[in-house]
């Protein structure tokens, strides 16, 4: 990529193991924080024009914004990616959290017959509850693909919350989940871009510079699973969240901006590449998704903004067309959550917490202009400081909670559901209350197997002060 490019050397990225004062080492002080404070303006055309109007949001500088993504940061889905097959491989009936659920094991087949050489097969779990009545809302958990009683994958040296795990919070507040295994879809590395949905549509061959990067990838399966949720009865489709923690929260923000039939997003933890701005100088940086570990992620477009040397000169942050408050804007009105951890529990400085809130408030404007309320903070983003931990800000249909706990989302779990039961007008039932769900003749099917094809197309809530360590 980086001779498709012209780049002869790339800049090293931010150490984060690295004491202050050491070369190479991560920024961590905030008055260093900021060396770009001015950021495209989201609502301002590239003419120069204002955006004063959600008909001029919509035609004009959505499109404008999502193509820079597009070209520059994520990568184009490629129009004639195959179709996927449906097939239900397996449906039990177990247990989630103490509470009677339904689970299918489901996997997309990608046609492949333009190219047999890379076979693609997506996994899912589909889980909801029996004591639904009707359809229910399911939030979709970029993950392993894990069936309920399965280990599921963790990140190394994550603590375990105090919550109880977000499937059995969802189960019992009358959700369903999909456990999306993205391995299945991408893989997580950058020899694997010759295989996978990305191989795959190019035939086994290496990418062009615009083409999408792993993030873009799982987003599109995500899209395809919602395919699937929208021939199931158990599902309200129109009622579809998307999730996912770390890298897996970049992904849940790419696939929220690029996918409307989303209803709404959690997006943990999710840093460098997802919330955080660019064009801020704390902990990651851009030249750490630029280097090895991480350009599979990206566009390989991306690269240019960590050249040193290169045929046309060398490239930094401020150079990249947009940043992270307007990927967070081409969610809105849809309800978005961003949610993060703290430093003590081993949410660690790295991510960037502070800018990622200011990211969060300079998004609201477009939240604004379409009717939808935001954080309700007054402050320019410039100047806007992150509220204390387990303060939510979560009036609006964009909202910000930096819970007590570590690298994960579980602990903001409560918090979410409540939102997003108030913003999609769903009532859970209440503990206890059963309700009669309709089954076919014969009861569940056990072992079933079903086809389908697709094509791819405030005010602050207060809580107990955080530990501190």
């Amino acid at each position: 990529m980086m001779g498709q490019l012209g780049i002869t050397k790339l800049r090293p990225g931010a150490n984060g193991r690295a004491a202050a004062g050491e070369p190479g080492a991560a920024n961590y002080d905030p008055a260093q924080a900021n060396p770009y404070p001015d950021w495209p303006d989201v609502l301002t055309l590239k003419d120069g024009r204002k955006v004063t109007t959600a008909e001029l949001w919509w035609q004009k500088r959505r499109p404008e914004i999502a193509l820079d993504f597009e070209r520059e940061v994520y990568g184009r889905v490629p129009k004639d990616v195959p179709k996927v097959m449906w097939t239900v491989a397996e449906t039990v009936q177990t247990t989630v959290g103490g509470q009677p659920v339904v689970a299918r094991r489901v996997i997309g087949h990608v046609d492949n017959s333009a190219h047999p050489a890379v076979a693609v097969d997506i996994k899912m779990a589909v889980v909801v509850p029996v004591r639904a009545e009707g359809p229910v809302p399911v939030l979709m958990m970029f993950g392993g693909g894990n069936m309920p009683g399965e280990s599921r994958p963790r990140f190394p040296g994550a603590q375990e919350p105090a919550a109880p795990p977000s499937t059995d919070q969802l189960i019992a507040a009358g959700w369903g989940y999909v456990s999306l295994s993205t391995a299945s879809i991408q893989a997580d590395n950058g020899a694997g871009l010759t295989s996978g949905i990305i191989g795959l549509t190019n035939k086994g061959q290496r990418r062009t510079p615009e083409q999408w990067g792993s993030l873009r990838a799982w987003a599109w399966g995500a899209a395809r699973a919602l395919d699937y949720l929208e021939t199931l009865p158990a599902a309200d489709a129109k009622r579809v969240g998307i999730e996912g923690v770390s890298r897996y929260g970049k992904a849940a923000l790419v696939t929220m901006a690029f996918e409307p039939r989303f209803a709404l997003v959690l997006v943990g933890s999710s840093g460098e590449g997802g919330a955080k701005p660019h064009r801020r100088n704390f902990g990651e940086r851009v030249e750490n998704l630029t280097g090895s570990g991480a350009y599979h992620w990206m566009a390989g477009n991306f690269l240019k903004y960590g050249a040193a040397e290169a045929r046309f000169g060398s490239k930094n942050a401020n150079d990249i067309p947009v940043d992270a408050h307007e990927l967070i804007a081409l969610c809105a009105p849809r309800p978005t959550f961003i949610s993060y951890g703290v430093p003590e529990k081993g949410d660690a400085n790295w991510l960037d917490q502070q800018g990622s809130f200011m990211a969060t408030v300079a998004a609201g404007p477009v939240f604004r202009l379409l009717g939808a309320r935001d954080l309700g903070v007054t402050e320019d983003y410039r100047v806007a400081k992150m509220p204390p931990c387990n303060t939510g800000l979560l009036d609006g249909e964009l909202a910000w909670r930096q819970h007590d706990g570590g690298h994960e989302d579980r602990s903001n779990m409560s918090f979410f559901i409540a939102w997003a039961n108030r913003l999609l007008h769903h009532t859970p039932l209440a503990p206890g209350e059963r309700r009669t769900r309709r089954r076919r003749p014969g009861g569940w099917p056990t072992g079933s197997r079903s086809v389908l094809s697709t094509s791819t197309p405030g005010s602050p809530i207060r809580a107990a002060p955080c530990s501190r360590g």
